[in-house]
C-alpha cells in the first residue's frame, strides 16, 4: 500500500509524466491488495532520488535527455521492481540476415536514432544491434507497448476465472463509473476502445481530456482516473466507434487490479515475466492508489521485447485462455480499407501481421505466418513519430519476406 506523504508524492509524480504522456494512470475505488503469497516480496516498490517537478516533463526532455533517461526511467519515477525469471528463455543465434538487409537495418537505425533492434525467427536471434549508447543489459521504457502487456494480463484475469466475462458490464469491477457514460459499457469495449464514451487526446491542446489528466490528480489523488472518466459525456452508442483513448486502457488496469486484488507488475510477474522468461527484469511505475499506470511506463531489455513477442507468438504458454492472441489480435476495428485495426489493445497491420507501439519508437511487430519478431526501441525526433513507423513496418516486411 501506498499511504506513506513521501511515497505519494513520488507517485504522483510519476502520474504527472503519465498525464504528459497520454499515459496516466488510473484510479479505483480501493487501493488494490499486495498478494499475500510468498512470491510477493520479490516485486518491490523503489523510490527515484528527489527531483524538481520541471525535471519530470518527459515531452520536453531535450534530444540527449530522452536517449539517456529512457533507459533508466527508474531514476525518475517511482514504481515497481520484478526481477527476471528464475529461469530466463535462452535465445540463442539463428541464421544472420543478409548483408543487404543487416545494412539497411543500420542506416535506418542511425537516420531515426534508433537505439535498438532485435530480429527472431523461430525464436532465434537472426539480428541485434545497438545504438544511442544502448546495451544488452540496458532497459528502455516501452510508453504504450505497455498497453498490450495490459491487454495481456487482461486475458491472464479471464483464463484465472476473477473476470467472468468481456461482456460483463466494466461497472461490475469499478463500481465507481456507475451513473456515467459508462453505464452499458463492457469490457469487451474497453479493450477495443469503443465504448462511446468522448474523448480528446491532442497533447496540444492544454484542453484537452489528456492534458487534464494532472489537474484531476491534484483535486482527486488516488481517485483522479475515475473521477474523469465519470465525468465524460457519451457521443456514441457503445460499441458504434473508436476513439483512441489511453485513459479506458488506465481503466482496463484499474479494472484488473480490482478483479485480481494485486498490482498489475505482481500479477505480471506471474502471468508474463516468468512463463515468457524475462532475462532483465521489469520495472513498471505506480500511480497514487499504489498500482501501476495501464496505459504506458514499463521498462525491460531489447531482449525483453523479443521475448513478450515470442511468448505472444507461442500463445501465452497457458497464462491466458486458448485462443486468446487470435482474439486480441484480430482487428475488431477496421480502419477504412486500409488493412489497419485495432483489437484488445494492440495494432493491426495488413497480411495478417499485428503489434505493439509506443511514441518516441518503440514497438514489437509479429508475423504469424513467418513466426518472425521485429522488436525495437528509439529516440525518434517527435513523440507521435513522422515517417518513420512506416519505415519501420516496412522494414520489417522486408525481413520477414526474407525468413526460411
Amino acid at each position: 500500500m501506498m499511504r506513506a506523504d513521501r511515497r505519494l508524492a513520488g507517485v504522483v509524480s510519476g502520474l504527472a509524466l503519465a498525464a504528459l504522456l497520454g499515459g496516466c494512470a488510473a484510479s479505483a475505488d480501493t487501493a488494490p491488495t499486495v498478494a499475500a503469497g510468498p512470491a510477493a516480496p520479490a516485486v518491490q516498490l523503489t523510490q527515484p532520488p528527489a527531483r524538481d517537478p520541471s525535471e519530470l516533463a518527459v515531452l520536453f526532455w531535450n534530444d540527449s535527455q530522452r536517449s539517456e533517461r529512457f533507459r533508466a526511467m527508474e531514476q525518475w519515477f517511482a514504481g515497481h521492481e520484478v526481477p527476471a525469471a528464475k529461469t530466463p528463455r535462452a535465445l540463442p543465434k539463428g541464421t544472420p540476415l543478409s548483408p543487404a538487409l543487416q545494412a539497411e537495418i543500420t542506416a535506418l537505425m542511425q537516420a531515426t536514432k534508433t537505439a535498438g533492434v532485435m530480429v527472431l525467427v523461430d525464436g532465434k536471434v537472426v539480428h541485434e544491434e545497438y545504438g544511442l549508447g544502448l546495451k544488452p543489459t540496458d532497459r528502455w521504457t516501452s510508453f504504450s507497448v505497455a498497453k498490450s502487456f495490459t491487454s495481456t494480463l487482461l486475458g491472464a484475469a479471464v483464463k484465472d476465472g476473477f473476470i467472468t466475462s468481456l461482456d460483463d458490464p466494466v461497472t461490475k469491477y469499478i463500481p465507481g463509473l456507475k451513473g456515467s457514460a459508462y453505464d452499458g459499457v463492457t469490457v469487451r469495449q474497453l479493450a477495443t476502445m469503443t465504448s462511446g464514451v468522448k474523448w480528446n487526446e491532442d497533447y496540444t491542446d492544454a484542453n484537452s481530456d489528456v492534458a487534464q489528466m494532472n489537474r484531476f490528480v491534484v483535486e482527486y489523488g488516488p481517485e483522479a482516473i475515475v473521477a474523469q472518466m465519470k465525468s465524460l459525456p457519451r457521443e456514441a452508442e457503445p460499441g458504434a466507434k473508436w476513439v483512441y483513448k489511453t485513459g479506458e486502457t488506465n481503466l482496463i488496469g484499474v479494472l484488473v487490479e480490482n478483479a485480481v486484488g494485486e498490482p498489475l507488475a505482481e500479477y505480471a510477474q506471474a502471468k508474463i515475466t516468468e512463463p515468457a522468461g524475462f532475462a532483465g527484469g521489469l520495472f513498471w511505475m505506480v500511480d497514487p492508489r499504489g498500482g501501476n499506470i495501464g496505459g504506458c511506463c514499463l521498462s525491460i531489455t531489447l531482449g525483453d521485447y523479443a521475448r513478450m513477442g515470442q511468448f505472444v507468438l507461442e500463445g501465452g504458454k497457458g497464462a491466458v485462455p486458448e485462443g486468446w492472441f487470435a482474439e486480441a489480435t484480430d482487428s475488431a476495428v477496421d480502419f477504412g480499407t486500409s488493412g489497419f485495426g485495432y483489437g484488445y489493445q494492440w495494432w493491426t497491420y495488413p497480411q495478417g501481421t499485428f503489434g505493439a507501439q509506443g511514441i518516441f519508437g518503440q514497438g514489437i511487430t509479429l508475423f504469424p505466418d513467418k513466426r518472425v519478431v521485429f522488436a525495437y526501441v528509439g529516440n525518434w525526433a517527435t513523440a507521435s513519430g513522422g515517417p518513420e513507423r512506416g519505415q519501420f513496418l516496412d522494414l520489417s516486411r522486408k525481413v520477414a519476406a526474407e525468413a526460411k
